[in-house]
C-alpha cells in the first residue's frame, strides 16, 4: 500500500498537467473534463485605468459584492498578492453565469476591469485512488 501511495504521488502531477491539456496523438487516453463547481474570476483594472477612477466606484462595489457573498455567491474573495487587482471563486456552473454577476457588479457596469473567468471542478486524476468505485 506504501508503494502505491508513493507510486500515486510520482504520476499525479503529469497526471495534473495533462489534464488541463488535450491529446496530442492516437492512442493516448482522453482527459476527463471535470463538472464545473464554481469559477475563478480574476480582475485587474484596464490599461489607462486610474486609480482614483477605480476608488470612486469602490464603495458601491463593496455593497454589491458583500451582497454576493450574503446571498451565497461570491465562496471566496482576495486581494491579489501582487496589488493589481482581485480573484473571486463565485458559486456558479459556467463561465457565463459568472460573468453576469461580475458584469452587473458597478466595477464591470463602469467597464473599468479586465476579467477572466476561469470553469473549475474536483480534480480528476484522483479518480485513479479507486477507479472502480469513483465512475
Amino acid at each position: 500500500m506504501k508503494f502505491a501511495m508513493l507510486l500515486l504521488l510520482a504520476v499525479l502531477p503529469a497526471m495534473v498537467i495533462s489534464q488541463s491539456q488535450p491529446a496530442s496523438g492516437p492512442g493516448l487516453p482522453s482527459v476527463a473534463v471535470p463538472k464545473t463547481t464554481a469559477v475563478l474570476v480574476i480582475q485587474t483594472p484596464r490599461q489607462g485605468v486610474t486609480f482614483e477612477q477605480v476608488m470612486a466606484v469602490i464603495p458601491d462595489e463593496i455593497r454589491a459584492t458583500v451582497k454576493l457573498y450574503l446571498d451565497g455567491k461570491i465562496r471566496e474573495w482576495y486581494s491579489r498578492g501582487d496589488g493589481k487587482g482581485v480573484v473571486f471563486l463565485l458559486d456558479a456552473r459556467t463561465a457565463d453565469e459568472a460573468r453576469a454577476m461580475v458584469e452587473a457588479l458597478p466595477l464591470g457596469k463602469a467597464q473599468l476591469m479586465n476579467t477572466e473567468y476561469i470553469p473549475v471542478g474536483p480534480l480528476m486524476p484522483l479518480r485513479a485512488l479507486n477507479p472502480e468505485g469513483l465512475q
